[in-house]
Order: C-alpha cells, then sequence, then structure tokens
C-alpha cells in the first residue's frame, strides 16, 4: 500500500512510520517542517517527505494522487488555548480536500473516548474533527483512545515528574476522575491492525487497556512501580488556573498544553465497548505492564520520540529554519577556542551535552538560569533531552531546540527557546586544525537586550571558559 502519514515527525508518527516500513508498505510522510524530522538516515531513504501545514491554502499538487491509505494524527492542543478547536476543525477541512483528489480508501484517525454528554473542549474538538472527516471522500476508521503510557507520551513523562519530584503531594480534585489508560505498543498493534480492514471502514471503536483507574490511583501505581511510596493529599480548592500553575511549574509541560489537560482531567475517558478489540484479537497490556515497557525503553536508550521535542513544547512555533543562519552584523558574541588531542571523542562529548549530562561546567548555575525561566514564562531545564547521545535537528536540549546536528562537519548549532531580549544561538565546531570553536551569539531586543547581555559577561567568563575545557577532554569530566 502506498500510505500518506500526516503528522509524520509527531509522538504517535515517530513511532508508527518504521512499523509501517517493516510491513512493507510505501510511505509518504507530512510535515510542517522538513529540517526538524529527526529519523535517521536509513529511514529518510525509504520514504518521500512533504512539506505541508494544513491550516494554509490547499496546494491540489503536491500530494500524489496513487495514495491508499492515510493516517489523521493531526493536532493542534498544545499550541494555543483560545482557538485550538477552530484550527483542528481547519486542519481538518483541508485535508478532506487534499484528499479529495486522490484516490485514497481508507483513512485512519486517532481521536480521544468521547463517552461523556459533558466535554472539554480538546474532546468536544476531536469530536467535531471526526464528524468533518466522515464527510470526507473515503471510508473512515476512527479510533478513539484514552490516556496514552509510553516512554516520552506526554501523559507518561507528566505522571513521572509528579512522582519522582513529589514525594508528598497536595493534589485538586480532578485527581479523583476515572480514566482508562493504554500502552503506546497496544496504540501502534490497533492503528496497524484496522489498515486495509474492511470490517472497520466508517466506524469508530473505543481502544483503551484493562484498568480503569482514577489519576491519584495512576500516580499511587506508578510509584509502588518504581519501588517507593508517595503521599497524595487531595483539596477542593484548587481552581483550573491554579491546577495549571501547579503541573507547569512542577513538571516540564507547557502552560498550554497544562490549562488544556486540566480542562480535560475533570471529564471521564473511560471505553463502552471492546469490539475492536475482540475483532483484531488484541489483548491490551495493563497500566502497571505498561510503565514497564516505558522503563524498558528508557533504560536501553531506546526511546523512538518524545512529545518534548515537539515545537509546543517551546517558545517559537515558526519555521525554525529562519534562524539556521547565524547573523554577522548588529550582535554581541562570545567566542572561545581551544586545540583538542582527540577531536572524535571530543565531538562524542558535544553531542552527549544537556539533559543527564549537563553542560560540562557550573552545572548548579545552569539549573539556576532554568529556574528563573520557568517563573519567567519559559521552558526551563526540564525537557532535557530524548537520546543521551543521539542528536536531530528539531530536537530540544534542555531550554535549546537543535538547529543543525552535523557529525560529518563536526558541528552542532542550537538556538534558545529560554525567555530572553533577544535571540541566542550557540554553536561548536571542530575544525580542520582540531580546534574547537566554541561562540555565543546574542541578538538583543533594544537596550534591555544590550544590559542583558552585558550583565552576564563575568557569568560567559566563567562558564563559557570551563565549559570549552571540559568539552575538549578526552574524557567527559565528572
Amino acid at each position: 500500500m502506498k500510505i500518506l502519514l500526516t503528522g509524520a515527525n509527531g509522538y504517535i508518527g515517530m513511532r508508527l512510520l518504521p512499523q509501517l516500513l517493516e510491513m512493507g508498505h510505501e510511505v509518504v510522510c507530512t510535515v510542517r517542517d522538513e529540517t526538524r524530522f529527526s529519523i535517521d538516515k536509513e529511514i529518510r531513504a525509504q520514504i518521500q517527505v512533504l512539506e505541508i501545514d494544513f491550516l494554509k491554502e490547499v496546494d491540489l499538487s503536491i500530494i500524489p494522487k496513487d495514495i491508499d491509505a492515510a493516517y489523521f494524527l493531526i493536532h493542534s492542543m498544545s499550541s494555543s488555548v483560545q482557538d485550538f478547536d477552530a484550527l483542528e476543525a481547519q486542519t481538518a477541512e483541508n485535508f478532506n480536500t487534499y484528499l479529495s483528489h486522490t484516490q485514497v480508501k481508507q483513512v485512519i484517525y486517532l481521536s480521544g473516548i468521547v463517552n461523556e454528554e459533558n466535554l472539554s473542549k480538546h474532546l468536544r474538538s476531536r469530536k467535531n474533527v471526526e464528524q468533518i472527516l466522515y464527510k470526507g471522500n473515503f471510508q473512515l476508521t476512527v479510533l478513539r483512545a484514552g490516556i496514552i503510557v509510553g516512554s516520552g507520551s506526554s501523559s507518561f513523562e507528566i505522571i513521572r515528574d509528579l512522582c519522582e519530584k513529589l514525594p508528598v503531594m497536595i493534589t485538586p480534585k480532578w485527581v479523583l476522575t476515572k480514566t482508562q489508560p493504554i500502552a503506546i505498543r497496544d496504540i501502534l498493534t490497533f492503528l496497524t491492525g484496522v489498515l486495509g480492514n474492511e470490517k472497520t471502514y466508517n466506524d469508530s471503536f473505543d481502544i483503551a487497556g484493562p484498568d480503569v483507574l482514577t489519576y491519584k490511583q495512576m500516580l499511587e501505581q506508578y510509584a509502588e512501580a518504581r519501588g517507593f511510596k508517595n503521599y497524595i493529599i487531595t483539596v477542593p480548592i484548587m481552581t483550573p488556573k491554579l491546577s495549571s500553575y501547579w503541573l507547569y511549574f512542577v513538571t516540564s509541560t507547557s502552560y498550554k498544553l497544562a490549562l488544556n489537560l486540566v480542562d480535560s482531567m475533570k471529564i471521564e475517558v473511560i471505553a463502552k465497548d471492546k469490539r475492536l478489540q475482540e475483532l483484531l484479537h488484541i489483548k491490551p497490556h495493563t497500566y502497571k505492564e505498561a510503565i514497564a515497557l516505558a522503563f524498558k525503553k528508557i533504560e536501553q536508550n531506546l526511546v523512538v520520540s518524545s512529545w518534548k521535542d515537539s515545537m509546543v513544547s517551546g517558545r517559537f512555533k515558526k519555521n525554525l529554519g529562519k534562524y539556521i543562519q547565524v547573523p554577522k552584523y548588529g550582535v554581541l558574541k562570545d567566542e572561545k577556542k581551544i586545540r583538542v588531542d582527540d577531536p572524535e571523542q571530543v565531538l562524542r562529548n558535544i553531542w552527549k551535552i544537556g539533559g543527564e549530562t549537563g553542560w560540562y561546567y557550573g552545572n548548579w548555575l545552569w539549573k539556576i538560569r532554568g529556574i528563573i525561566d520557568k517563573f519567567s514564562g519559559g521552558v526551563g531545564l526540564r525537557r532535557g533531552r530524548t537520546h543521551p547521545d543521539k542528536i536531530f535537528a528539531g530536537d530540544s536540549l534542555d531550554f535549546w531546540r537543535v538547529l543543525l546536528a552535523d557529525k560529518k562537519a563536526k558541528r552542532l548549532l542550537l538556538f534558545a527557546e529560554m525567555k530572553l531580549p533577544g535571540e541566542a544561538w550557540l554553536e561548536f565546531k571542530i575544525d580542520e586544525h582540531n580546534i574547537l570553536h566554541q561562540t555565543a551569539t546574542f541578538r538583543p531586543r533594544g537596550l534591555k537586550g544590550r544590559l542583558y547581555w552585558y550583565s552576564i559577561i563575568p557569568f560567559h567568563f566563567f562558564i563559557f571558559g570551563g565549559m570549552i575545557r571540559n568539552i575538549a577532554k578526552a574524557k567527559p569530566s565528572p
């Protein structure tokens, strides 16, 4: 089959893509920005990639006409608080228009469980998108899922942050809401299982794991699975706004995503049928099994995708390709260089920067800067990094975004997503003479930007100086 995979660089798309290839399908991926499609060269050579923004004017010449099936994996919940439902509706309308000029037979849409009468804005939007897609010129299969549990999923990472960082939690009353989580592995099994299956055409199915749990029970069972005890105190006084701030400051989630999640967490998300499970002979994993599978991937450094690498986890929603050319004029710079004895080892050191490795010098100062950034509305350091020693363009790296990661050219270029009165780049490059160049570039925004730069020059002297010296060592400093 020739399959159109929308949202190919999203959390689900990145995991579904290799499975579709293993099944022998020809895959056409759509992304808004090809430069941040974080895939290995081997996979990239097997697929066709199209840059399409489904919110913009439709260009019918882009998508091949001989598409057999398509996955609709696009949503806008994290990018907006006010109008994400309108954006999602427009995306679905444009998607229908694009596919009306192809020979597509089936579209598979991953939605949310919408069995309650009073739905959150997020779930109402998902249901509305479903109704729009049913108007398309194709057979629609809708999979309505509960909370997805897997390494790198937003739900799992939020639960992980809360339990690992807060042994005692004062929580809002929505933690008593019931939900039915499902393992990411089961999501992928369902997504591939319905492909080309005519018994699933023009129908909507609930998919979920076997456990119906409150959010409080999910937190408690996570702690139990990890071998420690947590204490959860529920209070009725936390408003949705306070709850959103609570999630934002304690976890790695963005405030917009936190606000929309809190709105949804007040609604029970419980499956009402097992038709698809019986049709495809799938036995979903329990919640504890899903946690164990997630940590197996984490411990083996096999996390394929993370919601943190999505652009919605940062401050900038624009095409970051416009920032890849570091400006030369009207900027302030801190340039340091040092000769290295083992360029290959130094390159490995560079490729491990951030996350658990840290920044090679003054990590406590970087942590303080992350806390300041978080309290000023930035992303802070909590995003970490997805892989311990692999970097792709588009990845998040603490409060930086990777613009360029070229091992052959021995160059790594980062762009700051922290709150700043200007724009900042950090570049590492080893030249042909085995000289490591470390360059921080700042384009100030007005007088405030210049005052900011000059105020931190003493810190640059110590932090950047220590950083390049430690990176240049044959082995990373402990």
